[in-house]
């Protein structure tokens, strides 16, 4: 099996060609007329449905505004949920959740690096 050492170096090779591949696909794209031509247009399509989506927001006022408040409620449970899940786990404990329906779930771990600064 190949250390985690060597897969990171690895993944950063690839990470590496991938880059240089993606920038002369854009060079490509960019001598494109139709490209930059559709490009624009998707910019201005963009902004009308920016303002079309303000407009909407507007139009439904507090009940916008709890959709709003809904979302960061959801993405404060998911967090708690996480926290709790990673202290039970710590503790040598399975988890075990069922939904209205009994359906099981269990968790799905990833573990990600970032550099150290």
């Amino acid at each position: 099996m190949q250390s985690i050492q060597e897969l990171f170096d690895k993944l950063q090779a690839v990470k590496k060609e991938q880059k240089e591949i993606k920038r002369e696909y854009n060079d490509t794209l960019a001598n494109t007329n139709e490209y930059e031509e559709t490009a624009e247009e998707l910019k201005k399509l963009r902004e009308k449905k920016k303002r079309i989506e303000t407009i909407a927001q507007n139009r439904m006022g507090a009940r916008y505004e709890k959709l709003e408040e809904l979302k960061n409620t959801i993405d404060e449970i998911n967090q708690m949920m996480t926290d709790v899940a990673m202290a039970t786990l710590a503790e040598g404990k399975s988890i075990e959740i069922k939904d209205q329906y009994e359906n099981p779930y269990e968790p799905v771990y990833k573990i990600t690096f970032k550099r150290i600064p």
